[in-house]
């Protein structure tokens, strides 16, 4: 992420009153996803099918909630 989106992220949040941007992310990775239609989100799913392996998704799962609760 540049830092022009981050500051201007930041200070859409704070006119929101939020402290951070992240709720602006989700929504814009939302409406990103709505926009591509649920058929595309079904393809990208399947593409990634047998992409990692059991072990591999286990770590990356327990890396993502490591790296979430950090952030928090």
């Amino acid at each position: 992420m540049s830092e022009s989106h981050r500051a201007i992220l930041l200070r859409l949040a704070a006119e929101r009153g939020e402290k951070g941007f992240s709720r602006l992310v989700g929504e814009a990775i939302d409406a990103y996803l709505a926009a591509l239609g649920p058929d595309q989100d079904r393809l990208g799913a399947t593409r990634l099918r047998g992409a990692f392996s059991e072990d591999d998704a286990r770590e990356l799962e327990s890396r993502a909630r490591g790296l979430r609760e950090s952030w928090r």
